[in-house]
């Protein structure tokens, strides 16, 4: 299994992103793949996502009606736009999946027992 998450850079305030996470080795139907995020000096934290068997997206009340995720099952890819960007988005930005994880887990980092390497997102005031 591999994830492989691009699209960071160094943005202005109110710019906008869109990364990429490509993924191999999984399902769709049988893997769920979501964003995380880690900011400086702080735990990983989970950005947004869906169950591999729901069709809820969930956001983090930090990002709900600004970051969207999107996905293109035939190409194997997630998504993450990120619209009106604020400084307090800076962090390395991880897509990660599992195969087995249930609901009441989603935002929880260590139930995905698979990570990208992870793409730095920037945001100067």
């Amino acid at each position: 299994v591999q994830l492989q998450a691009s699209g960071g850079g160094l943005v202005q305030a109110g710019d906008s992103l869109r990364l990429s996470c490509v993924y191999s080795g999984l399902a769709f139907t049988s893997a769920t793949v979501n964003w995380f995020r880690q900011a400086p000096g702080k735990e990983r934290e989970f950005v947004g996502g869906r169950h591999r068997s729901g069709s809820t997206t969930y956001y983090a009340d930090s990002v709900k009606g600004r970051f969207t995720i999107s996905r293109d099952n035939a190409k194997n890819t997630v998504y993450l736009q990120m619209n009106s960007l604020r400084p307090e988005d800076t962090a390395v930005y991880y897509c990660a999946a599992s195969r087995t994880l249930i609901l009441s887990q989603l935002g929880v980092p260590s139930s995905y027992a698979y990570w990208g390497q992870g793409t730095q997102v920037t945001v100067s005031s």
